[in-house]
């Protein structure tokens, strides 16, 4: 019988370094050992979060009143121009590993903080790339515990949305198809040394904190309205990126949600655009999978 750390604080597992205790939590490194845990939490109705690299959320400081997966699926298989790899891999070291091979399709990922899992979850993107381009099928445990196998036609996409934000389970592994490109590496370099240059990696963070509005930049109107060194408690809008909120030291989930809410009334006054938080907030108390 799986034993399952209690108090495991959430902070530690999120890249903005905010987050109070998840009620239960345990990690994983085999599908098998997802679908035993999945139908567990079923069975016992307790309330799933699965976490890879903890980017893209803001944990509640009063941490998560059901069990906390951390997903660490991390094998990664190639053969000529398919890659099949675990939802717990690093989805920015298979940009970078791909791109090195000559196989083109994934170079963009270099440098996002993500798992494979949680890139497909948002359909995360960056120069003009998105995750699900590429993307084939996808290995999906269902909140009962039952695996299936998703071809691409059977799911639905967007920017920075897909038809698994809509479900209960968990993504335990992706297939790629990608295509030859002597221009890949290059491609790969340059985008991560644009992303480093340009993004506040020193700062912990989640990550863009608003989706861009159609044909708009949310850093730059950000940026416009002057709000760029805005500060509520450790929560501060970075100097080096507008879109990007950053815990400059012991920042809870409140301050850093109310400086959002700041942002966001400030760009729709002046400019009259109303911007949306990319970054998932996940209450204490939530059926979030």
């Amino acid at each position: 019988m799986r034993s399952f750390e209690e108090g495991k604080l959430l902070s530690e597992l999120s890249t903005f370094g905010i987050g109070g205790p998840a009620r239960h939590f345990t990690e994983v490194r085999q599908i098998e050992e997802l679908e035993e845990v999945m139908a567990y939490a079923h069975a016992q109705e307790l309330p799933v979060l699965i976490v890879g690299k903890g980017s893209n959320c803001l944990f509640d400081d009063a941490g998560f009143d059901g069990l906390c997966i951390l997903n660490k699926i991390q094998f990664c298989r190639h053969e000529e121009a398919v890659v099949e790899v675990g939802a717990g891999y690093s989805f920015s070291l298979l940009g970078v590993q791909t791109a090195r091979r000559g196989w083109a399709g994934l170079e963009f990922a270099s440098g996002i903080p993500a798992t494979v899992g949680g890139a497909i979850y948002m359909n995360a993107g960056a120069n003009g790339a998105e995750t699900f381009d590429t993307l084939q099928e996808v290995t999906y445990i269902t909140e009962t515990g039952q695996r299936e196998l998703l071809k691409r036609e059977a799911l639905s996409w967007g920017y920075r949305t897909s038809s698994f934000q809509g479900k209960k389970g968990a993504i335990a592994a992706a297939k790629f198809i990608l295509a030859p490109s002597p221009e890949a590496r290059q491609k790969q370099l340059k985008i991560i040394n644009y992303r480093t240059a340009t993004q506040p990696y020193s700062d912990a963070s989640a990550g863009c904190m608003f989706r861009n509005p159609p044909k708009h930049s949310a850093g730059a109107l950000i940026e416009q309205c002057g709000l760029k060194g805005s500060a509520i408690g450790g929560a501060e809008v970075s100097q080096l990126h507008a879109n990007f909120i950053v815990n400059k030291g012991n920042a809870t989930a409140k301050e850093v949600l109310a400086l959002a809410e700041l942002v966001q009334n400030t760009v729709r006054e002046k400019m009259g655009i109303e911007l949306e938080r990319e970054v998932r907030y996940v209450p204490s108390r939530s059926a979030l999978s």
